[in-house]
């Protein structure tokens, strides 16, 4: 392939697209924000002055949804999303996660739900998520690990009845392990959750067998997470890249790792006739739009730079067949967490 067809970079505002999440009726952007990188834990080095304008830029440019956890920076992502949502004129879908009470991540075989999930732990995390996010009321509530072999117990069904019940959650969904899309397949099932949450990359295109294809049959909205790499797939990994002492990329990307995203994103450029990975996070983003059972894409974002760049790939709608048959080629299996 000589050059990238239907690549233009769209001035001004970006118009941004929505989707229906699933079940649930919410009309939401295709672009979300993941609110993971302003907690200021593992991620190193976000300001909150820079943080609340990257969320206030995201909301302007109409982002109506943002994803973070009780987890990031203990509280404290949510904390300046409430800020943010708060002042906000239009709607605003807010989704949060439980952590698992064992703080295992992510959720072993062989560990039962009453470690991780209690009915009254999910209950009293929910409480503090409110409080942190100065809602009333959360549209999406997630557990932050899932095992399999919890489907049939009562804790989390409870849970979720009773939250409902009495106001406090509107939808329900669960956080897949890392690279594990198959482990989510037995609780849609149930018809009881509204959402799944997983890694859905260029480089992790597993999702697209058995996962995706579930949730259309159940209507369960997908979030796309990690639609970067971690910054992989943004062009933004070099060789002798350095990261703040404390990041968590720093095990990420141990050993020899950075030279295996060069030599990957190397040949993915070169493959789809680009001159230079400038491109690559928009195409990486549009990739992820370009399959119908992807409801939103949640990039992290801590820049105003970021937000604009990523919104923009809304607008331009999915990748053409003849790019997508090039990226099928860059699967990569491995899991760079452990």
């Amino acid at each position: 392939m000589k050059q990238f067809p239907g690549y233009v970079l769209l001035p001004g505002k970006a118009p941004l697209k929505h989707r229906t999440l699933g079940r649930t009726n919410f009309e939401i952007s295709e672009i979300g924000y993941g609110a993971w990188g302003i907690g200021g834990t593992m991620w190193i080095g976000a300001s909150d002055k820079e943080s609340l304008a990257a969320l206030s830029r995201a909301i302007e440019l109409g982002v109506n949804f943002i994803d973070t956890a009780l987890v990031y920076g203990n509280g404290h992502s949510e904390e300046l999303v409430g800020r943010v949502v708060g002042d906000a004129s239009e709607k605003i879908y807010v989704a949060t996660k439980v952590p698992p009470k064992n703080f295992i991540w992510p959720a072993p075989p062989g560990v039962g739900i009453e470690e991780a999930f209690p009915r009254d732990y999910i209950m009293s995390s929910t409480e503090e998520s409110l409080k942190n996010l100065r809602l009333d009321v959360i549209d999406l509530l997630q557990l932050h690990v899932w095992n399999p072999e919890w489907t049939d117990r009562d804790e989390w069904r409870r849970a979720f009845e009773d939250l409902k019940a009495q106001g406090k959650v509107r939808a329900f969904g669960v956080s897949l392990n890392n690279h594990e899309p198959d482990s989510g397949l037995g609780i849609i099932e149930t018809g009881l959750i509204d959402t799944v949450q997983v890694i859905y990359n260029i480089f992790d295109q597993a999702p697209e067998r058995n996962l995706f294809p579930a949730c259309i049959k159940h209507n369960v909205g997908v979030l796309a997470r990690v639609p970067l790499d971690e910054g992989a797939l943004a062009g933004r990994i070099a060789e002798d890249t350095v990261f703040p002492e404390g990041d968590f990329r720093n095990h990420y990307f141990r050993g020899d790792r950075k030279k295996q995203v060069v030599e990957r994103v190397d040949a993915m450029v070169g493959d789809l006739g680009l001159k230079d990975a400038s491109h690559l996070a928009e195409i990486a983003i549009r990739f992820c739009l370009s399959h119908p059972a992807v409801s939103t894409v949640i990039p992290g974002m801590r820049s105003i730079s970021s937000v604009e760049g990523n919104a923009m790939a809304s607008g331009q709608g999915p990748l053409p067949a003849s790019v997508l048959e090039v990226l099928r080629r860059h699967a990569w299996d491995r899991d760079f967490y452990k």
